[in-house]
């Protein structure tokens, strides 16, 4: 006798068919994503908390302590790009995104369980300091891993679209993680956030990374990269000399294109809330609040901005964004300074400003690279400028205000960004509607690439 799904007539397809290979890479892609930016969110809106816990000396001191530890995950990452990027192009993109999830959650796990500096003294920092690196060392393959995960998924014609979707997991984990603190906050109040209550949402990291875990271990390898293993059985895979030597272009144009990327990012999603609060004089509710409002109004945009970029092109898309940053960012600080109201306004046109660029990172990083290099080459290059001028922005941005005594330093360090982005774009291919199979630097056989 055949068993049939209550509800399921035989002959008949079942009511709740089961997603396609593309949209279960989507959302295994997107979720792991979300992982690693729900920890950046929460050490983030938690970062008051977490240097009272964790660090001696005053209030300015420890912050500064605090964002340095966040800055310091960003200089392991190259490291992680080096070992993870060459080992997912050689044994595939699925495990070492298994590996790379479940080691990221599980050390934003741990940090919910380090001792106060009252208890332990310099051994809490320190903990949080290797916790911190074991975190960077993952990412430096989680983000580029993904990101080619997708791209080589999607269809060609509509690579930006579902590419979307990965930042849309980006700015849902670090709301999430936004969220959590702020209600946490509210509903606890100050003293239990400063005891216990700020370590929460760093617990809830670890079941959040087994699932995505357990997604990323039930999918396939991409199509492609299995096409590239059959071909290349009788070829000594790419080392990194290789990429070195004959990938300089890419590296130079994804290197130079992220710096602009994250240093608008960091400041903006993760350096925001401090800013707010220390630097505008927000209370600490207010400066949570403005980025969750500004988040959600990304969000929205994303999938629209990913598919105009099918239609238009990459670098269009690019060159409005980095246009209109350079032209607006100082005077939209200077409306985030005006008062909440003003905060939530500037913060909004700031992201609508970056959505162009963050909407389209998926699908335009992993097609200047051929499939042999493709994980590692894009891996290399995103993490080693990141860890140069993106994890470092909000440091930076602190460190040039106490310098200056300019509150709008920050905005004047987003512009110098925007400009090597600008020049970077000068030698971008355009590589909308093209294959993953073509090299990108060969002359396109279609007018987008004159765009």
């Amino acid at each position: 006798m055949t068993l049939h799904a209550p509800g399921h007539a035989p002959g008949h397809p079942p009511p709740f068919p089961e997603p396609s290979p593309l949209h279960r890479a989507v959302g295994a892609s997107a979720l792991g994503n979300a992982v690693e930016w729900f920890d950046y969110g929460i050490y983030a809106y938690g970062l008051t908390y977490i240097s009272a816990a964790l660090f001696p000396g005053d209030t300015e001191e420890a912050v500064l302590f605090a964002l340095a530890t966040f800055a310091i995950s960003f200089l392991i990452r190259p490291l992680g790009g080096l070992f993870w990027g060459p080992l997912g192009d050689r044994i595939g993109r699925k495990s070492v995104l298994a590996m790379t999830i479940l080691l990221m959650a599980g050390a934003t796990f741990a940090v919910g369980l380090i001792p106060s500096y009252d208890a332990v003294g310099f051994w809490a920092p320190a903990a949080l300091v290797l916790l911190r690196m074991l975190q960077g060392f993952s990412t430096g393959g989680e983000y580029g891993g993904a990101a080619t995960f997708m791209a080589e998924y999607a269809p060609d014609d509509r690579r930006g679209f579902y590419g979307s979707f990965l930042e849309f997991g980006t700015l849902a984990g670090f709301s999430l993680g936004a969220a959590l603190m702020l209600g946490y906050s509210l509903h606890l109040g100050d003293e239990a956030m400063h005891e216990w209550g700020w370590r929460i949402p760093f617990l809830i990291a670890g079941p959040i990374g087994l699932v995505g875990m357990y997604l990323r271990s039930k999918m396939e390898d991409t199509p492609i990269f299995r096409e590239e293993m059959a071909a290349a059985e009788e070829r000594k895979p790419p080392g990194l000399g290789s990429l070195m030597r004959n990938h300089w272009r890419p590296l130079l144009v994804v290197g130079g294109l992220v710096v602009a990327l994250n240093v608008v990012n960091y400041s903006l999603l993760s350096y925001m809330p401090t800013y707010l609060q220390r630097r505008i004089g927000l209370s600490s509710e207010e400066a949570l609040l403005v980025p969750i409002i500004g988040m959600v109004f990304m969000m929205i945009f994303l999938p629209f901005a990913g598919a105009l970029s099918d239609r238009v092109g990459r670098k269009p898309m690019w060159r409005w964004s980095l246009i209109g940053l350079l032209l607006l960012v100082v005077p939209l600080y200077m409306l985030i300074g005006t008062g909440f109201a003003g905060a939530i306004i500037g913060f909004m046109a700031l992201g609508l400003l970056y959505v162009p660029q963050l909407a389209t990172i998926s699908a335009t990083f992993p097609a200047m690279f051929p499939t042999a290099v493709r994980f590692a080459g894009f891996a290399i290059a995103y993490n080693i400028s990141t860890s140069i001028f993106g994890g470092t922005a909000p440091i930076v941005g602190s460190g040039l205000i106490s310098l200056t005594g300019d509150p709008l330093m920050p905005a004047y360090y987003m512009m110098l960004a925007c400009l090597v982005g600008l020049v970077a774009l000068r030698f971008m291919p355009e590589t909308a509607g093209r294959s993953l199979r073509e090299n990108p630097f060969e002359p396109a056989p279609r007018s987008l690439a004159d765009k």
